[in-house]
Formats: structure tokens, C-alpha cells, sequence
């Protein structure tokens, strides 16, 4: 990807949640796999609960995790 071409999507959050949270996008990423069974919104409630996520940011790492998967 070009320097010129915009990140979409949830991976569009990805800078704003390592700046805000200080951890690394794989870190959030092995805490959603570690929830498997759990639904999207249970996964976005546990972060939101557990880390202390804002919603949006919690909803773009599940989304992107979870699309991972089923790719």
C-alpha cells in the first residue's frame, strides 16, 4: 500500500488505539483470540469492562480479529 492510499475500516483505529492504550495491536489481538466462543459483542463488552477500551476502539479490534478468522 502507498504512502497516499487511506487506511479504511477497522484498521483505520489501529494508530489511535497503540497511542491511546500503549500496547501493541497484537497484544489486543491475543486477548480477543483467548475469548473463542464468545460473540462479537461479549468480546467488545470484556474489553470495554476488563482494559478499559472505549467502544469504538474495542468494536474495530474485534471486527478486525474476528475477520481474520473467517477469512
Amino acid at each position: 500500500m502507498s504512502e497516499t492510499e487511506k487506511v479504511k475500516g477497522p484498521a483505520s483505529y489501529f494508530p489511535s488505539i497503540e497511542k491511546t492504550y500503549g500496547q501493541p495491536i497484537e497484544h489486543w489481538k491475543d486477548i480477543i483470540r483467548a475469548q473463542d466462543g464468545k460473540a462479537h459483542m461479549q468480546i467488545v463488552a470484556f474489553l470495554k469492562e476488563t482494559h478499559g477500551l472505549g467502544h469504538g476502539h474495542a468494536n474495530a479490534l474485534v471486527a478486525a480479529t474476528l475477520a481474520e478468522t473467517k477469512a
